[in-house]
Parts: structure tokens; sequence; C-alpha cells
């Protein structure tokens, strides 16, 4: 291991110390279960649009998104995040405040909790079906964060990847399962800002290496369609394709996801005064925004180094590795340009903790609180109840360090698929929670039931007959799910007197 690699190495243990700190103060926080799983509803507003964008832009953001864009063009990737900034918008403008409402006024600290408690499940049908569904889809998602911190060290420091990787595991493991919510949601602040240097300087640094913007955007022109917004480039055949209607709104359909991501909605469901929602759609807003362009633009850049020869031909699924390798190429201009190097390093690091430490949270929850505390009615102390929270997330994460076993994994397909799991399980059934009244526990439970399935359906049957079919399967799924929750609400029992009057009661609260 070269110097310059040392002190890479070194900027990244210390900024994962850092975060084992916080884990460590802030597990002084934690006095009951609702502390540990929604931190007490105490989130200032800046904290709270940090800690819902950091978590939601995970390994993808700065490994996914660039290898999409560096192997095809902007056309992909760019709809992609098109359709991602509206969804976070909308998301914050019309779910965070009625949300972080309703679910105080019913008591809800997990997501599955307010979907059981709006529809007053007293069989916990919908409780249980809810829990099950983010562990399903938690599961890899929580795997494809520790595939993409796998293959940062082994691609930069020559470490096998799997020893990378469990070691990684192990730091998220720390501080989440010792300072839950609050630590989570801390060093997500501090990870988006990490996040956000890294992106500053791969940009700046990436475009003089390739001999200028000019020369960034004349080699990506001279590729068919890389910049064509209608198009996609072929690398193997040199030509494009095209890029026509239904792929974009398909692609767009990404910002559907948003409506059902657990780690997300308990970020509204945890803020101390839902009036200072506005300034954290804002923050959230505007980051996004910049933070998606830059990540895009990045993956051009990257092209053009290669043909510079700043950094070598990437293909396939080392493209996901285009900001690694440009942190590595960095690195070789001498000491102080490998710490930097480090920051930008440890920032895609940061992409993926505070993506899965809010995972693992959300899915240890879901077993412990929901299925062990309310499915199966088992009574225990709140000593106790913490106790099996921790041990969970740590089950849990063990799952997901199986699951990304395989270093030839993608992460940005693992992450496509479990987003559209949660955005079509999830998404109709709170949008609809939130905004209609004559909704009811049969509706959200087939809703639910059908956006889940059809997922899996879509994705490895359907999908697989091409042409029109070959869309991204959370449109089809998220789709169907409102219908069938709205079908099925209609041709079943109205909600009980006390659900509608307290439906309205939460409406004024706005």
């Amino acid at each position: 291991m070269t110097k310059y690699e040392i002190t890479m190495l070194c900027a990244i243990i210390v900024y994962m110390g850092f975060t084992l700190f916080i884990g460590f103060r802030s597990s002084r926080q934690n006095k009951n279960v609702g502390d540990f799983y929604l931190g007490g509803r105490r989130l200032g507003p800046i904290v709270t649009a940090m800690s819902a964008e950091a978590s939601d832009m995970s390994g993808w953001l700065l490994m996914g998104l660039p290898g999409v864009a560096y192997l095809s063009g902007i056309c992909d990737a760019g709809w992609t995040a098109i359709g991602l900034a509206l969804g976070t918008y909308i998301n914050w403008l019309l779910v965070a405040k009625r949300l972080r409402n309703y679910s105080a006024k019913i008591d809800a600290i997990t997501v599955p909790d307010f979907f059981s408690n709006r529809y007053r499940d007293r069989k916990h049908i919908l409780l249980g079906i809810s829990a099950a569904i983010i562990v399903i889809f938690f599961i890899p998602y929580t795997a494809s964060g520790f595939s993409a911190c796998g293959k940062l060290f082994s691609s930069l420091f020559d470490i096998e990847y799997h020893a990378a990787m469990i070691v990684s595991a192990i730091v998220i493991i720390a501080y989440t399962s010792i300072g839950g919510f609050l630590a989570a949601s801390k060093t997500d602040l501090i990870q988006s800002i990490v996040m956000s240097l890294a992106l500053i300087i791969v940009l700046t640094y990436g475009i003089g290496s390739a001999g200028g913007l000019g020369s960034v955007i004349d080699n990506a022109k001279s590729f068919p369609g890389y910049l064509d917004m209608n198009a996609t480039y072929d690398a193997a055949a040199g030509a494009s394709n095209s890029y026509g209607f239904l792929s974009i709104v398909s692609t767009m359909a990404w910002g559907l996801g948003y409506f059902g991501m657990p780690h997300i909605l308990l970020r509204f469901m945890a803020i101390d005064d839902s009036s200072k929602l506005k300034l954290s759609r804002r923050i959230a807003s505007i980051w996004v925004v910049i933070s998606l362009a830059v990540a895009t633009f990045i993956g051009v850049i990257g092209l053009a180094m290669t043909k510079a020869g700043s950094i070598e031909s990437l293909s396939g699924a080392d493209s996901e590795k285009v900001i690694v390798k440009i942190a590595h190429a960095l690195s070789d201009h001498g000491i102080p340009f490998a710490a930097i190097a480090g920051i930008i390093l440890a920032g895609i690091f940061a992409s993926t903790m505070s993506t899965a430490d809010s995972q693992l949270l959300a899915a240890s929850s879901s077993v412990s609180e929901n299925i062990i505390g309310k499915v199966f009615g088992i009574k225990i102390s709140e000593k106790a109840q913490m106790i099996i929270a921790r041990v969970t997330l740590v089950v849990i994460a063990v799952i997901g360090v199986f699951l990304a076993w395989n270093p030839d994994s993608s992460v940005f397909k693992i992450v496509s698929f479990a987003w559209a799991g949660f955005g079509a399980t999830f998404g109709p059934v709170t949008l609809l929670a939130l905004f209609w009244k004559r909704s009811n526990l049969w509706g959200a439970l087939a809703g639910m039931v059908t956006g889940g399935a059809m997922v899996f359906i879509w994705k490895y049957v359907i999908s697989t007959w091409g042409g029109a079919w070959a869309i991204y399967e959370l449109l089809p799924a998220f789709i169907l799910a409102c219908v069938v929750n709205v079908v099925v609400s209609l041709i079943t029992p109205a909600p009980e007197k006390e659900i509608t009057e307290e439906f309205e009661a939460v409406k004024t609260m706005e």
C-alpha cells in the first residue's frame, strides 16, 4: 500500500470513528423504544431535511447514477434524476406535514403503526403484512449498501472484497444499534455535507483533468446519442438507441417511490414542529436537484477522463466505480491531494451509511416493535424491548451481508427493485390514507398486496416479453395498487365514524 493510499485510508478511518462517536453520544438520549426508533420526535428542520435526503441518496448517487451516465449518456440517468427531483418536492409538499400530524395524533412511531392505527387494524393483519414487506425489501436494499462499501475498499486499497464489506457493515451496525434513530439522523446530516464536498471536488478536478469543460462536452458529442434526452448510447454497437415517450414516463416513475419509502416517511414523522417542514422542504429540494445533476454530469466527465488517459476504461458493473477511479487519480498528485481524495471516498461511504442505517432501523422496528410486540402480542419490559430491537438490527444486517456476498452485483439494479417494491406497496396506501376519507382497511390491504405482487410479476414475467412491456415495474404496480385500493374500499363497508372524525380533525391541523 502506497503512502497516498494510506493517507486516503486514514481519512476514511477518522470519518468512521466520528460516526461511532456520534452513536455513543446519541445513546444517552434513548430512554425508550420511541426514542430509539423515532428520536422522540425531536428533530429540527435542517436535520430533518438532510437526514431524509441523505438516507434516500444511497450509494447509487455516487456510484450507480454516475455509472449509468458513463456507460449510456445522460438520457437514462437524466430522466431518473428529474423523476426523483419531482418526487422529492411533491412528497415534502403533500405528505410531510399531514403525516407528521396524523402519526402524532394516533400515536404511531413506525410506518406499519401508522397504517394499523389509521384503519383500526384490531387483528393486526395490515400491521403484519406491512412489517413483513419492510423486511423483505429492506434486506436486499441494505445489502446493496454493504456491496457498495466492499467495492469501494477492494478497488482502492486492494483489500479483499468480503473483508472490506464486513468491516464496513460492522461500523454501520455499531453506531446504529447503539445510538438508534438520533444517531442515524445526526450522522445523516454530517454525511450529506461530506457527500456534497465529494461531488464538488470530483466535479472540479474531473473537468480540469479532462482538459476543461469544452473537452468534456466535445468528447460526449462524439458518441451518438450520448447527450440526447431521447436516445441512449450503445457502446457495444457504437450507435444510439431510441428512448421513446413510454421509456421516459417509466423512468420518471422513480419519483413515485418516495411516497412509500419508510425511512423517508419516518423523518416526516420525527420533526419536532410540523410548521418547520416548509424550511425542510426548501433545503431538501435544492440539495436533491443539485446533487442529482452533478452526479449525472460526473459520469460524462469520467468518460472524458478515460479518453484523456486520466482513468482506465470502465465497462459493465465496473462503471459504478467511476468516482472511485477519479479519487484515486487525484491522490497521485501528493499527500494533500490524497487527503482530499479520502474525503471523496468518505463521501461514498457516507452515502451508503446514511441509507443503510435508516433501513436497518426501519426493518428492525418492523420485527421487534410490530411483529413481535403487536402481531404476536408478546408483552416484555422496556429494557427487553431495547435489547430485542438491537439484536434484530444485527440479525437483519448479517442477512444483508450474505446477500451482498457476490462482488459482481449491481448497486443500481438492487436499489431499483427495492425502490419499486416500497413505492408500489406503501405509496398508494400512504396517499389514500392521508387524503381520502373513504379509504378503508380492506382497500389498504388489497392495494398493498396487489402492489407488492405486481412488482415481482412485472419484473420477472411481463417485462420479459420485451417491447412496451419492458418498463420499470414501479409504474404499472403503483397504478394497479391505487385502482385496487379505491375499488375495494368502495365495495366494502365505509370506515367507522370514529375514523372519519379523526381524519377530519387532522385536516383542520394544517
